[in-house]
């Protein structure tokens, strides 16, 4: 059977949180961006006591906030050189285990899991859904799972999604080439387009003039750090899918989920979802 796996992809990870291994990335962007993601996560429903797993943990940077406030958290990542960073940034929790597997090879019984996460990863694996299912079947029913996927732009108008394609278009060019020109050319492209449109949306915003659809107006706030890893993360990765709000939903209830929330904030597509309790 073919393994949900495309290795061209985990090189690229390993080495983009080998060179970005989140230590110059500041108190406030670490807490701003890991509520942007969890702010619709069910914390009253877990104890001190459940267990559970970040699917594709990278740098470990969201799972550093995450283990304190459960009882053992499973990190998973495909790529050695990113959980040997996780370690790393996790030597302070003792509640955690590291599996260096990849999603259709995940080490948990089924049903046994409280809850999962999955943040910007499943859009970087050769069959999406496929993986959502191997992750649904290790849940209990009832679990959450909290996911993110790159979105499709179905809210945004024409000409912003006629840019996409053309910055698509460069990233196809750029994620094949060697890995220090790849890394200038991220750099390259952080410096001279992430900075000044972020920073503009950042004086619009003040002046109350922002529009909605700014092109990376996400990054408003955030440091040239966040703006460099970020950018490589865009532009080095072979692989990427992007969805609409529906194909998330679809592919969420494929899974067996139900009770789906998408996020109103960005990053999008941001949802959590509980595995349907069978009666």
């Amino acid at each position: 059977m073919k393994k949900n796996i495309d290795e061209n992809v985990v090189t690229d990870f390993g080495s983009e949180w080998s060179r970005f291994d989140q230590s110059g990335l500041t108190s406030d962007d670490h807490k701003d961006m890991f509520e942007s993601y969890f702010h619709i996560f069910p914390w009253g429903g877990l104890t001190s006591r459940s267990v559970g797993a970040d699917i594709g943990c990278g740098s470990g940077r969201w799972a550093s906030l995450v283990a304190p406030r459960v009882g053992h958290l499973h990190l998973v990542d495909p790529s050695q050189d990113a959980l040997n960073v996780a370690v790393k940034n996790l030597a302070h929790c003792r509640n955690v285990s590291y599996h260096c597997l990849s999603v259709d090879a995940l080490p948990f019984q089924k049903d046994s899991l409280d809850f999962a996460y999955s943040l910007g990863v499943l859009h970087h694996v050769p069959d999406t859904g496929a993986a959502i299912i191997d992750i649904a079947q290790c849940l209990k029913p009832g679990s959450p799972f909290l996911l993110y996927v790159y979105y499709a732009f179905d809210t945004r108008p024409f000409w912003f999604r006629a840019l996409w394609k053309l910055t698509n278009l460069i990233r196809k060019v750029i994620s094949v080439w060697p890995n220090v020109m790849k890394n200038i050319a991220a750099d390259g492209i952080a410096l001279l387009i992430y900075w000044p449109l972020s920073r503009a949306a950042k004086i619009l915003d003040r002046l109350n003039s922002l529009p909605e659809s700014w092109p990376l107006n996400y990054y408003r706030d955030r440091s040239f750090y966040v703006l460099r890893t970020d950018a490589l993360d865009r532009f080095g990765t072979k692989l990427e899918h992007r969805f609409t709000k529906t194909q998330v939903e679809s592919m969420l209830l494929a899974a067996g989920f139900e009770n789906i929330l998408f996020s109103d904030r960005q990053p999008f597509w941001t949802a959590i979802a509980y595995k349907k309790i069978t009666r």
